[in-house]
């Protein structure tokens, strides 16, 4: 089924999304991370539109034909559920089933934690709750201290991300002196030799940079099982056009990320469905670590949990698998429409 591509425009924001699926079906809102696009969602868009949902995928602020803020402060994620909400008060709804992944992640718990009655349910791809929404004290909390000791790797796999608050510009200027490399480097396929080995991520800091303190990213092959042809073309397209300032940016407000998700009004418990799909070979959200899960499993009462065989873009690696979860899930945890 195709997707048609909209516009809303608001006095702070204009966001551009995707939408598919009949007008009146349940709604279900697919929100990207980095360095995504709405269109990274297509196998999940095409799949439910064609079982008679209504689905829509933002281009969050900073990417694609969204708008792009100079200001980092405007990538906190108060602000991002704002163009959500926003974005959902434009679709005529008053509540629809949020699905993220990576960014999108912490961007659909809060909105679960802050607005639950937006919310019919809510289900995110590789990042668990309690974890990146909370900041630091989340990331650290799910170190392996056993692979990544504090004395030696204090930021264990989120090293790149303590690198990125002391040398943003630096990490910039090195994704954009080669954007289709840097997407092709980025969107690799799930190994299980991953877990042999410290996370590429943990030593950013260490090499003095991205891919061991080059000045660009490597020319590697597409990895094909996860990016056709077209999507490694839109990517790179967005991300020459726009740079990867703003994506950056939503790197740079942990401190008052962690703020907002703790007034939250029913503190850090979900107390709706919740579905949380892993990546069995993703290094940086580790599932393998023994605490990964553990403030997830105590604050999501309503919790469905699955693994699938693949890294990172499990959405995009091994879409028939999430899909499948997503849609059981959906048939016998969530509560029946109208949302």
């Amino acid at each position: 089924m195709n997707t048609v591509r909209h516009t809303l425009v608001t006095p702070a924001h204009t966001t551009s999304y995707l939408e598919a699926g009949p007008q009146d079906g349940p709604l279900l809102v697919f929100v990207h991370g980095w360095p995504g696009l709405a269109s990274t969602w297509h196998h999940q868009l095409g799949h439910f539109a064609a079982q008679g949902y209504r689905v829509a995928a933002p281009d969050m602020r900073g990417y694609g034909d969204s708008t792009v803020h100079d200001d980092p402060a405007a990538y906190r994620q108060e602000l991002v559920l704002a163009d959500m909400l926003a974005l959902l008060d434009h679709l005529g709804r008053g509540r629809a089933v949020w699905i993220g992944h990576d960014w999108g992640s912490p961007t659909v718990w809060n909105i679960a934690a802050h607005f639950p009655e937006r919310c019919a349910a809510v289900a995110t791809l590789a990042i668990a709750f309690g974890t990146l929404e909370q900041g630091w004290d989340g990331l650290l909390a799910v170190v392996d201290r056993a692979r990544y000791p504090e004395d030696t790797s204090p930021y264990g796999q989120f090293d790149y991300m303590a690198f990125y608050e002391e040398h943003a510009k630096h990490a910039v200027s090195v994704f954009e002196a080669a954007p289709g490399n840097t997407v092709k480097a980025l969107f690799g396929r799930g190994d299980p030799a991953v877990h042999t080995r410290p996370a590429a991520r943990s030593a950013v800091t260490r090499d003095g940079g991205w891919f061991g303190g080059a000045n660009s990213a490597p020319d590697t092959p597409l990895s094909s099982t996860v990016l056709t042809e077209s999507d490694f073309s839109e990517l790179t397209s967005a991300l020459t056009r726009n740079g990867f300032d703003g994506p950056t940016g939503y790197y740079l407000n942990h401190d008052v990320n962690a703020r907002y998700a703790g007034a939250a009004p029913g503190g850090r418990v979900l107390r709706l469905p919740v579905l949380f799909i892993g990546a069995a070979y993703d290094q940086v959200a580790d599932l393998s670590s023994p605490t990964a899960l553990d403030a997830m499993r105590s604050t999501c009462p309503d919790l469905t949990e699955a693994v699938v065989p693949a890294g990172h873009w499990l959405h995009l690696e091994a879409a028939p698998a999430v899909n499948g979860h997503i849609e059981s899930w959906l048939a016998g945890r969530v509560p029946e429409p109208p949302w």
